[in-house]
């Protein structure tokens, strides 16, 4: 069998985490994806993926040889699409991470914008509140909010955010209205852990970085969670504004402590393209930077 096609489909398996999965993703048979990896197996002399009833996962050496097939496969893809000229159509799979909230709001949308646009392209998209690893994961494009670290990356800035605390109406009329981030301590707190796991919130008082432990009544695994409980008027909440922002324009949250927020911090979209950059990857990075870059929630 060609080479190309075994790595394409040892890819797929290794990235769905099934022979079915990756079948249906390469619109194959299973017992055509089986042979194939039972091929490329023995061309190699290595087991590339460790079988169970429930589980197939990639062994070391088969990590090691899937980040390899990864970058050949992406130098064919820009080979062609490189040949075909800078007005190729996007075509083929796309695989896009953000966090969660964000994901849902802003990149969701993209997503079926491109899907619409292109008929022969298909997007996977992982939405974690954590930092993934573009390369080892399988991923083409990050949406990555907070300064960047040094990377091989390719960023383009598409917006800005804020950290803020928000509150009800209802709340802020029954407890009153904090007037300084000293005075969070007489107030519920609600905290999210895929926001901040830290137990301070922070400020900027007087030009300097000031902070004050907090000690919230209630903990959440997600920020929609820590919304609805700010909205049914249990306490404070910490959020970045976008996630925020549907609720003050309707005036079920309202702003506190404004005036000692910190500075927002960058909204950046991330690839690992090489050289060229695929058609399907520039196209959806186009496209998604114009809608982020349009949207006020984000300036």
């Amino acid at each position: 069998m060609d080479r190309l096609y075994l790595m394409t489909v040892f890819v797929a398996v290794a990235e769905e985490g099934g022979f079915a999965a990756g079948a249906r993703r390469l619109k194959l048979s299973p017992p055509a994806v089986t042979r194939a990896i039972a091929a490329l197996e023995e061309r190699l002399g290595l087991r590339l993926l460790e079988r169970t009833t429930r589980h197939v996962r990639v062994t070391q050496a088969g990590q090691r040889y899937l980040d390899d097939a990864r970058r050949i496969i992406a130098a064919v893809d820009e080979a062609d699409e490189a040949a075909a000229g800078i007005n190729a159509t996007p075509r083929g799979h796309l695989a896009v991470t953000a966090p969660m909230l964000f994901g849902r709001m802003y990149v969701t949308p993209g997503i079926v914008d491109y899907l619409q646009r292109y008929p022969g392209t298909e997007v996977s998209a992982v939405f974690v509140d954590r930092v993934t690893n573009l390369m080892e994961e399988g991923l083409d494009v990050a949406v990555r909010i907070g300064e960047l670290p040094d990377s091989s990356l390719q960023a383009l800035q598409v917006g800005r955010v804020r950290r803020i605390i928000v509150a009800s109406p209802g709340y802020l009329k029954a407890s009153g209205m904090p007037q300084h981030p000293s005075e969070i301590v007489h107030h519920t707190v609600i905290a999210a852990t895929g926001a901040s796991t830290q137990p301070e919130w922070r400020f900027i008082e007087e030009m300097k970085l000031q902070s004050y432990k907090v000690q919230p009544r209630l903990t959440v695994t997600s920020n929609d969670a820590a919304i609805e409980a700010a909205r049914c008027g249990l306490g404070l909440a910490r959020l970045l504004s976008y996630q925020a922002a549907p609720w003050i324009a309707s005036g079920d949250l309202l702003p506190v402590l404004q005036e000692f927020e910190l500075p927002p911090v960058p909204v950046n979209i991330v690839h690992r393209d090489g050289r060229h950059g695929s058609a399907r990857v520039r196209a959806f990075i186009d496209l998604l930077a114009g809608r982020l870059r349009g949207d006020p929630g984000l300036a």
